[in-house]
């Protein structure tokens, strides 16, 4: 798919300068680098700016935030690279800033409006749900905030050594744990989950998930297994939940997914039937949708169907399907 990295999270071109993760005295060199900036994430939000908060807000190291503040998940701040004029930039938690008096109620929802403004930080500077304000930022940005969502939320939930049970300590930068009771050595967690775009002549298979906004659909989607090929995975997922199955398979695109820390695999199949039996369990419903409908839902006309969330790859994969743009 040619315009397949202009996917949401897509790569910008990031320089993460790995090489100098395991280099103390680099590392050392980075942090005290009065250019150095830090992205500050808040119960797994991002500190965002500007009137349509389209703009991460980077804070420099020396911010008291960072030398005198609440403190959160991580210990030390997570290296993230480079810029191109070579300023290193980071990223650090500090969810325990109780946040009292802001409004909390939207925190971890599926949808979140709201913002919450830090009273060390300028006005404007508030920290907001990455779903809602993804598809705003720039590409560098978004990889930037997409890298540090799923780096500090896998330290959030793998502080002890899976091995031994220890408490694991940070290392490489933040791009490792490492247990100091029997040396086991971890590192960040993809999950990799294929998105497919189920076609059957000028339909696609679309399906739902309990919880979802009313009217929301999008395209069939499920966890890689071991021992699995992403072909393999497809006709899997889509025979579980929709019991319809696969011939083709080819591959299109894939997308960092962070919410928690998945890489998406989007690819086309040629569905051999249009019988669908779905599997309570997996789905609350699917269906097949023309061209014709989903160019309505799209502009917002179909009385039931609202297409996937803007930003995600399977609006993209949609929207490409639509246009005749995939390959």
């Amino acid at each position: 798919m040619k315009r397949a990295e202009e996917v949401t999270f897509g790569g910008s071109g990031l320089n993460r300068a790995a090489e100098r993760r395991s280099d103390a005295a680099l590392l050392a060199q980075d942090l005290a680098d009065p250019s150095a900036r830090c992205l500050l994430l808040w119960r797994g939000k991002v500190l965002v700016q500007g009137e349509n908060l389209d703009q991460l807000a980077l804070v420099p190291l020396s911010h008291t935030l960072l030398t005198d503040g609440p403190g959160g998940i991580v210990d030390a701040p997570v290296f993230l690279g480079l810029t191109k004029e070579r300023a290193p930039l980071f990223a650090t938690d500090i969810s325990g800033w109780a946040a009292e008096g802001l409004d909390l109620a939207g925190v971890g929802a599926f949808v979140d409006q709201t913002e919450q403004q830090h009273p060390d930080l300028p006005t404007g500077q508030v920290f907001a749900e990455l779903r809602r304000i993804m598809t705003r930022l720039s590409a560098r940005d978004a990889e930037l905030a997409a890298t540090a969502k799923a780096v500090i939320g896998w330290h959030e939930t793998h502080r002890f050594c899976a091995r031994c049970g220890a408490p694991s300590e940070m290392a490489q930068a933040g791009w490792q744990r490492s247990c100091p009771d029997c040396g086991a050595q971890h590192f960040p967690r993809t999950d990799p989950v294929v998105i497919m775009l189920i076609t059957h002549g000028n339909a696609v298979l679309v399906g739902r998930s309990p919880g979802w906004p009313e009217g929301m659909y999008s395209l069939l989607a499920g966890f890689v297994e071991p021992g699995e090929t992403l072909e393999a995975a497809v006709r899997r997922e889509v025979m579980e939940e929709a019991n319809v199955p696969v011939g083709a398979v080819h591959y299109l695109s894939s997308q960092p997914w962070p919410f928690p820390a998945s890489l998406m695999f989007g690819c086309a199949g040629e569905a051999l039937s249009r019988d669908i039996k779905i599997d309570p369990v997996e789905i609350e419903e699917a269906m097949w949708v023309s061209k014709t409908e989903m160019m309505q839902a799209f502009a917002g006309d179909h009385p039931k169907l609202k297409p996937a969330r803007k930003g995600s790859i399977a609006n993209f994969i949609l929207q490409h399907w639509l246009a005749d743009t995939l390959d």
